[in-house]
């Protein structure tokens, strides 16, 4: 409970590299958003995913898995003190990865699964749901009211642009008002939505540049909370390289959101 009353009264920011690709990378990354959450007033939250299931090819990575993902967590969050968060794709994944994070995140595509929704509810532990592609933010209600009738009330709801047409992302900004209407802290994946799903030719392509306007347009729409993923190397990154915001330029980032 004390996370999530830090989360819905001052600024947080939940940042990471997309896939786990080793414990070093890991370690790079947290040791940085360790170092802004001491340093600035805000919350600050580790993120990284053990498996990208939804990958455009078969060939694709997914990452570690479950079992090796969630001690690679643990000991992102022993080393460096950080709450951690991860996406789970299955129901059987909440109660699992509950033992060690501390929000349990749900995937766009799957943010209308009701199991998968009461079966995080049900670990007790914060639910962030993101909202689908095909999903305006009115739509959201149903999604947060499936999780609070589970029995949690403790709920973010995360805009990450819609699809209208092939390849591409859209974001309406309004989406985080409507969200906002609900009661819940919003929070803007300012990375994932500058995404071109599917558009390099076997993977998800997509334009860093526009992360940094794609935070303040929400900031201006008064929004609780950024996602982010970041890597030292993203060009090099095994999952949504185009995308993630250099770990250089990270914290003038949030220096500027929060000023």
């Amino acid at each position: 409970m004390a996370l999530y009353k830090d989360i819905t009264e001052k600024p947080f920011f939940i940042v990471g590299p997309c896939v786990m690709e080793n414990q070093e990378l890991l370690y790079t990354v947290a040791e940085k958003v360790a170092e802004i959450g001491a340093k600035y007033p805000v919350t600050v939250v580790f993120k990284s995913s053990f498996d990208k299931a939804n990958r455009t090819s078969v060939h694709a990575y997914r990452g570690p898995g479950l079992t090796k993902g969630m001690e690679m967590l643990a000991n992102v969050k022993e080393k460096f003190g950080l709450p951690v968060t991860t996406d789970i794709h299955e129901p059987f994944q909440a109660a699992a990865c509950a033992e060690v994070v501390d929000i349990l995140q749900i995937p766009a595509f799957l943010c209308r699964q009701t199991d998968l929704l009461v079966a995080a509810a049900e670990t007790g532990k914060i639910v962030n749901v993101k909202k689908a592609q095909f999903l305006s933010g009115q739509d959201m209600f149903y999604p947060a009211q499936k999780v609070k009738e589970a029995g949690n009330g403790q709920v973010i709801l995360t805009e990450r642009g819609n699809s209208f047409g092939y390849n591409n992302l859209v974001v309406d900004f309004r989406n985080i008002a409507d969200m906002k209407e609900f009661g819940y802290p919003v929070c803007m994946d300012c990375t994932h939505s500058v995404q071109r799903p599917g558009g390099a030719g076997g993977k998800t392509g997509g334009d860093r540049k526009f992360v940094p306007g794609m935070a303040h347009a929400a900031k201006a729409f008064g929004v609780n909370g950024y996602f982010i993923e970041t890597h030292p190397d993203p060009d090099n990154a095994l999952s949504d390289g185009p995308n993630m915001l250099y770990l250089s330029d990270l914290e003038n980032l949030i220096k500027s959101l929060i000023s």
